[in-house]
């Protein structure tokens, strides 16, 4: 790669704040790029899915074009400051977030769009942003911070190759999210159709192969009332708890006083925020096995279905053996319900168990609200027809999730290496 360039971040773009909106004006008119599409987002999605009822003249002057980026402007913590989302293409009508900042370029063919988005998400950059925040009650970006804010830039022909590399990479795993998304919500519309719906092959009730493809419950079959559920279900099926038909386990933190249990260690160790991806693939803490030993953490098998149970209660899988903190309880699998049943059982569950956490600073449930969950049990023969069709949807969602893992650790790894110039691409 060329020699790097240094620049100052307001030669090269002008920065302008978003529009200051109402509620009433929120969820009609034209597209909306708000906080949270910048927040999760390196580029500006095709789409904009928010709206926002705004006039030609607000149209024009918070306009969203080719080459804008937009930085998240404020917050309650400074992690979050500064998030990244560049524009690839114009947004005809659409406007942006006042929570938001947008720098537009000033100059051609010095910054090339796809390669700052990475630029910007970087650790140094973020490192920056981060460390010229003004903390006040909430974390803020204003103007005066990028007025000595410098950029460390090649040559425009190497941003673009870098550019158009890393964002073939980020199309791959974008790719891969979008089709577990509609793996999962494939795998979903099943569990709800046979098992919420009860309207599974009428034939599998005597216990053989649908033929006829009539639903269970839409054609008659049998139904008794369960006092257990408070509802009827089909006959030969039974109720129980969670608690009953499998073993669940509360994490545990190991002390951070003791160096043995966390330097070198080998076995991941998730927080209750890694917990609420699907599925979990990667662990950023890892603890020793004397940590596990002297902690209430459980060493839970790959295929444990985890819950957060603080705050957004949101269950999940484990794609390898991992420990946990405390606030996350695990559900093993047993002989009868694997984590392909478990996983959308709890996805189900999820309003009833926001509806019963307490507390007012941070709203959480226990490990014995999760045990004395009430869960209908179909028969064994539904069952196994049901993981026949299901399993191989979850070791696809598995599979493409760890690929998205690998391409992501790869990225960044080369991110350091092409911004400073050790590695070129050709």
């Amino acid at each position: 790669m060329s020699k790097l360039k240094e620049y100052r971040f307001t030669d090269l773009y002008e920065m302008a704040s978003g529009i200051s909106s109402t509620k009433e004006q929120a969820g009609h008119g034209s597209p909306f790029l708000s906080f949270s599409t910048v927040f999760n987002n390196y580029f500006v999605p095709e789409t904009l899915s928010d709206l926002m009822n705004t006039c030609e003249k607000d149209q024009e002057t918070f306009s969203v074009q080719n080459g804008d980026i937009f930085l998240t402007r404020t917050s309650e913590v400074v992690d979050e400051l500064g998030m990244s989302s560049v524009a690839i293409k114009d947004y005809p009508n659409a406007t942006f977030s006042g929570f938001l900042k947008r720098l537009r370029p000033t100059k051609s063919k010095v910054t090339y769009p796809k390669y700052m988005a990475f630029y910007l998400r970087s650790q140094l950059f973020r490192k920056t942003m981060t460390n010229n925040a003004v903390m006040t009650l909430r974390a803020s970006l204003n103007e005066a911070i990028f007025s000595y804010l410098e950029l460390l830039l090649p040559e425009y022909d190497d941003q673009v190759k870098a550019g158009d590399f890393l964002f073939l990479m980020n199309q791959k795993i974008e790719l891969n999210n979008r089709i577990n998304t509609e793996l999962e919500a494939m795998a979903k519309t099943l569990y709800d159709y046979w098992f919420v719906q009860f309207d599974f092959p009428l034939d599998f009730a005597q216990g053989k192969p649908a033929v006829n493809g009539k639903p269970y419950k839409s054609s008659g079959g049998k139904m008794v009332y369960n006092p257990i559920l408070k509802r009827e279900i089909p006959e030969e099926w039974e109720a129980t708890t969670v608690g009953k038909i499998a073993k669940t386990a509360l994490g545990g933190t190991p002390s951070t006083e003791v160096d043995d249990y966390w330097e070198n260690a080998d076995i991941p160790w998730l927080s209750s925020a890694e917990t609420a991806s699907f599925p979990v693939v990667g662990s950023e803490q890892k603890i020793t096995q004397k940590g596990l030993e002297n902690s209430a953490a459980t060493l839970l098998p790959k295929g444990t279905v985890v819950i957060s149970i603080v705050r957004y209660i949101r269950p999940s899988i484990l794609a390898f053996d991992a420990a946990t903190n405390q606030s996350v309880v695990g559900i093993k699998e047993c002989s009868r319900l694997k984590s392909s049943f478990i996983y959308p059982y709890f996805c189900s569950e999820v309003p009833r168990l926001m509806g019963l956490r307490t507390g007012a600073q941070q709203p959480h449930i226990n490990k014995g609200v999760i045990d004395e969950s009430p869960i209908v049990l179909p028969t064994d023969y539904l069952l196994e027809e049901y993981y026949k069709k299901v399993d191989p949807i979850y070791d696809q969602i598995m599979t493409l999730a760890f690929e998205s893992r690998d391409l992501i650790e790869l990225r960044d790894w080369l991110l350091p290496m092409l911004m400073n110039g050790q590695v070129t691409v050709k």
